[in-house]
């Protein structure tokens, strides 16, 4: 996992993530703490979607990298739904979704992007890039890190580069339909 902040020096890290239908997920870190948006809870697009009506419109057509892909806008049909827009980005050759944009009440606006290789089959991403608005992001309290003092400080510094996180997670296994207990999610 590689965690891109421009306010904190985070390192690469080793972790497990583990997930169970249809929305339970646990990312563990053995040599430290992680940081992770409260939006990357989300990362699993089912967790958006299911349960949840939504007015669907084609976009058309666009490139994602060397992809061609199928553009679709997701509309909520419920006003209390903390998901105000969604675009999602088909790969419709081989039926998984490469790119998601979202746009919540609650967590502002974040993006995922997502390769496939060995585990397409299952619909498994290989990689995963979860870029989000770190702009306003608050470090709760009693939580210490090793900030990067200078961008905090630096006013003249590209308004740009401060407003987005990074967080990219390169799976190198995966372990299916396995089970996991409960405790593991506590």
């Amino acid at each position: 996992m590689k965690t891109d902040v421009s306010f904190l020096k985070v390192p690469k890290a080793n972790v497990t993530v583990y997930f169970e239908k249809p929305d339970k997920l646990k990312i563990k870190n053995e040599k430290g703490i992680s940081f992770v948006p409260k939006g990357a809870v989300s990362i699993n697009l089912n967790n958006i979607i299911s349960g949840n009506k939504f007015t669907v419109i084609d976009a058309g057509n666009s490139m994602v990298g060397a992809k061609e892909v199928k553009i679709l806008k997701l509309l909520p049909e419920d006003d209390n739904n903390n998901v105000i827009f969604l675009t999602i980005y088909v790969d419709e050759k081989n039926e998984v979704i490469v790119k998601a944009k979202t746009t919540t009440k609650d967590n502002g606006t974040y993006e995922l992007d997502m390769k496939y290789g060995r585990y397409l089959e299952y619909g498994l991403p290989d990689d995963v890039v979860f870029i989000f608005n770190a702009k306003d992001y608050k470090m709760p309290k009693g939580i210490t890190f090793d900030y990067d003092e200078a961008s905090i400080n630096n006013k003249t510094a590209d308004k740009n580069n401060d407003k987005q996180g990074r967080i990219e997670i390169i799976y190198s296994s995966y372990i299916i339909n396995k089970g996991v207990s409960d405790e593991v999610f506590k």
